[in-house]
């Protein structure tokens, strides 16, 4: 019982790692590049190695449209819109690991 509950657990946080990559891959990539080095429409800062809280608390203020950095708030609200906790904890963990 103790290995399948173990197995799931570690099937659970490789799906996460995944999806963050695959997540990142589809609404992030094009502005923010393939590592996050991009300065997005060449106004954002770079995201590349960003913590998980700090990207974690931008999306979330972008997905309740309290955040407007450099202008591009009408950009980023509506890709974050639809986005669950679990996905943008996933993203942001992805982020993360950008060096």
């Amino acid at each position: 019982m103790k290995k399948t509950v173990f197995l799931l657990l570690a099937m659970t946080i490789s799906l996460l790692a995944e999806d963050g990559a695959s997540l990142y891959a589809q609404n992030c990539q094009s502005c923010h590049g393939k590592n996050g080095e991009t300065a997005a429409l060449n106004k954002a800062l770079p995201i590349k190695g960003w913590d998980k809280a700090k990207t974690i608390e931008a999306l979330n203020a972008y997905k309740a449209g309290t955040r407007n950095t450099t202008g591009l708030g009408k950009i980023m609200t509506p890709k974050v819109a639809t986005m669950t906790d679990a996905q943008i904890a996933a993203v942001s963990e992805y982020i993360a690991t950008l060096k």
